[in-house]
């Protein structure tokens, strides 16, 4: 149960991260987001990864927790990587057809 917690905590927190980024918001939404919720998407992308390093070190103390929330992170991030990328790939082929 801690791992699927802290692997949902991560991909929160990647994905809120991504959505921060210029590229991502003109890939997704078509245009710059302000500056105010910007900020909140990255504080709200990093406390996504702490509180999930948190999850992880109380459950399995400071050794294991951090690799499993380096196990944890790589994963997300691979995972948000990805579906960025395959949106993009989407939304292209739908413009070519």
């Amino acid at each position: 149960m801690m791992h699927a917690v802290a692997q949902a905590l991560c991909l929160i927190g990647f994905a809120a991260l991504a959505l921060a980024t210029r590229r991502p918001q003109h890939e997704i939404i078509g245009r710059s987001l302000p500056r105010g919720p910007v900020s909140t998407l990255r504080l709200a992308g990093a406390a996504a990864l702490l509180i999930a390093l948190a999850v992880l070190v109380e459950g399995k103390d400071w050794g294991l927790g951090l690799v499993a929330f380096s196990g944890h992170t790589t994963l997300a991030a691979a995972i948000v990587y990805g579906a960025l990328i395959g949106y993009v790939q989407a939304v292209a082929r739908r413009a070519r057809s």
